[in-house]
């Protein structure tokens, strides 16, 4: 049985979340986590006023890494209302979002765009995870893998050498409205993407993590998780609720202990 990258699971809270509420879902996790040696990473993204209760409230505890929202295309500076990927760092982060379709919707973010923040990312050794996705118009279109694959081409950072990076597909109907497409179409566009990145950024690509989200709870993870090119998930609403989260994260070590 051939051996999978190892898998990731990150909690983006959005815009969503209290110092009580970010202060509890740290501790419960850290001790959760120093408790049981997962094998998979855990991420959390929570809004920047919650960051440092976060980073204290998990004790700098390795298992779980911060990861910021989004990053600005630019370094420090006069750019009010923007985060730097450098402030991320200094901040404790490890990862960071670019490219979710809430920004690329909300704030007209182009491809162009967030290949620069995620090149800026990379550049200050954040690992980006790249969001992309289609439309229900253009699935309807046929157009579902055409559109993503065109995302992912025109956001990625210049690949010249195996650089960490996360592709997470999120198609932007199921994001927050509990509609979850057929596993079919989940395992479909999963291996277009691997097999579009193998031939962009030659055999090593087959290390880089795809992760599904949209809508994924408890009780659907795991069939999500078995499909072959789903390395983890990315999980919205239900990582606000510590325990539903653990779960999760419960749910892909498991799987993932199993093709080890």
């Amino acid at each position: 049985m051939s051996k999978r990258p190892r898998p990731l699971v990150a909690a983006n809270w959005k815009m969503n979340g209290t110092r009580s509420s970010a202060r509890t879902w740290g501790e419960t996790m850290s001790v959760r986590t120093l408790s049981n040696a997962l094998e998979c990473d855990i991420v959390v993204s929570p809004p920047m006023p919650l960051f440092d209760l976060v980073f204290q409230a998990l004790a700098q505890n390795e298992a779980i890494s911060l990861c910021g929202q989004d990053c600005a295309s630019r370094g420090n500076g006069p750019h009010t209302g923007d985060t730097s990927a450098e402030m991320l760092v200094e901040a404790g982060c490890r990862y960071v979002l670019v490219g979710h379709s809430e920004r690329r919707r909300d704030h007209g973010e182009s491809n162009a765009v967030v290949k620069a923040k995620a090149t800026r990312a990379v550049t200050h050794g954040l690992v980006p995870i790249i969001c992309v996705g289609e439309s229900q118009a253009q699935r309807e279109a046929g157009r579902a893998t055409q559109v993503v694959r065109s995302q992912i081409g025109r956001s990625l950072p210049d690949l010249t050498s195996g650089i960490d990076v996360v592709i997470a597909y999120e198609p932007v109907w199921a994001i927050g409205t509990g509609r979850l497409p057929e596993l079919a179409e989940i395992s479909e566009m999963h291996d277009s993407i691997r097999n579009y990145l193998i031939r962009r950024a030659q055999t090593w690509a087959g290390d880089i993590r795809i992760i599904y989200g949209g809508s994924v709870k408890a009780i659907n993870a795991g069939k999500i998780m078995r499909l072959q090119n789903v390395n983890g998930c990315l999980v919205g609403g239900a990582s606000l609720d510590e325990d539903d989260f653990w779960s999760i994260c419960i749910t892909c070590d498991n799987l993932q202990r199993s093709h080890i």
